[in-house]
């Protein structure tokens, strides 16, 4: 068979469906699924009904987590997590998360169709809010998995001034029952993810599939600049408080100390209020996202930061307003998976290639109750969270046998976990 032929468990049949996710959206035109809207249900709706095709369980968790499972052998035995996400950014690519699910039923399928079962079961979950831009930062589905819920997720707001307590109430999720989705009780032996490597490495180095052996820490702030608002034509250039002004100079502060430290600072969402041509801008809010693999010098950075924000808020005589949505540890895989990865592709004939993670993933805080690893699979020139995400169907294939083989590998060594 060709990589490229659809049948059930087949990258092609992986690269068609996700194709199909693609066409649920809160925007006609480009893929955004936010956390907890119409789109993301409906997405949810077809891969649970994609999964009890499959032979699995499945069901939405108490944190409006998608949960999908394959019997073992022994039920008592604990599962195997494999997963990462339905969600997305704003205008995002077909490949971010959903990538990680899709393939994991994949695999789920092609067990079904040999009549087979593991000793273990596979549980397969599409996390809620992985993405975090709804409402920043919350990360609540992954979080709430492992038994620890953000703080004040509940009040958070998201740019239409609607509360995270709210969204999740609509999407039919008891915000009082969240807890519920924890499994620190009932752990799963390991969790693997499949994702796509959101970076250039695997393809200068003409290689489909890598190794990850850590997850970048990272802080989100969501800043808020107070300045006057007024007409544009009638209040002097030296009596302006100018939101706008001010929040571009800190935009420019932490792209400057970001590379300054040789660690990635970024500012994602930027809102400006009034939105109107003629007026002064006097309220921007806009998020930052720093990302380093040594927390250390992440915190230092972020000092750096805030202290170049105050700088120019006197300067420019406007207030400020600094708030850490989110703030998360480097987080190292574990060297057992790490190892099981490395043999399977040795056995495909693949290289070992090692490369840490920029970007965060809901390993981190699966990390608390279980060993995590990743796979990083090739997408073309590097690009991620953007319409322009692609990758190449072999490597597809590759990812699939990949994470097959793992399974079974972890199978093996799961006492020792």
């Amino acid at each position: 068979m060709f990589a490229s032929e659809a049948y059930p468990g087949s990258a092609g049949w992986v690269m068609a469906r996700l194709d199909a996710l693609a066409a649920f959206t809160d925007e006609p035109g480009r893929i955004t699924r936010l956390a907890f809207s119409p789109s993301l249900d409906s997405a949810n709706a077809e891969l649970i009904g994609w999964m009890r095709a499959a032979g699995m369980t499945a069901r939405i968790d108490a944190a409006g987590n998608v949960v999908g499972r394959y019997e073992g052998l022994q039920p008592d035995r604990p599962a195997l997590l494999l997963g990462s996400h339905l969600d997305t950014v704003r205008n995002g690519g077909r490949y971010d998360g959903a990538l990680g699910v899709v393939a994991a039923l994949a695999v789920v399928e092609r067990l079904a169709k040999a009549g087979e079962r593991l000793p273990f079961a596979i549980e397969i979950v599409a996390f809620a809010d992985e993405e975090g831009v709804r409402f920043g930062g919350t990360v609540l589905g992954s979080w709430a998995l492992a038994g620890r819920i953000p703080e004040g997720w509940r009040e958070r707001v998201d740019g239409d001034g609607v509360r995270a307590e709210d969204a999740v109430r609509a999407f039919g999720v008891d915000p009082d029952e969240v807890p519920a989705a924890s499994r620190a009780a009932d752990p799963p032996f390991a969790y693997v993810e499949l994702h796509i490597e959101q970076g250039p490495i695997l393809e200068q180095e003409n290689c489909g599939l890598g190794i990850v052996t850590a997850i970048a820490g990272a802080s989100r702030l969501l800043v808020t600049v107070a300045g006057q608002a007024g007409h544009a034509g009638t209040v002097p250039m030296a009596l302006r408080r100018d939101a706008l002004v001010a929040a571009s100079e800190c935009v420019l502060a932490v792209d400057r100390l970001s590379r300054d430290k040789g660690a990635v600072g970024t500012v994602g969402h930027l809102r400006v209020e009034p939105d109107a041509v003629n007026v002064i801008p006097g309220r921007v809010r806009f998020s930052v996202d720093i990302r380093s693999g040594d927390d250390a010098e992440r915190k230092i950075l972020l000092a750096e930061i805030r202290k170049a924000f105050d700088a120019i808020a006197v300067a420019r005589g406007v207030g400020l307003a600094v708030e850490i949505t989110s703030d998360t540890s480097a987080v190292p895989c574990a060297p057992v998976v790490v190892e099981a990865i490395g043999d399977v592709l040795a056995d495909m004939g693949l290289p070992r290639l090692e490369l840490a993670s920029g970007a965060g993933h809901d390993g981190i805080a699966i990390s608390s109750i279980a060993p995590i690893g990743m796979i990083f699979l090739r997408c073309v020139g590097g690009v991620s969270h953007d319409p322009a995400e692609a990758v190449g169907v072999d490597d597809v294939a590759l990812g699939i046998e990949a994470l097959e083989r793992v399974c079974r590998r972890l199978g093996e060594t799961s006492t020792c976990l």
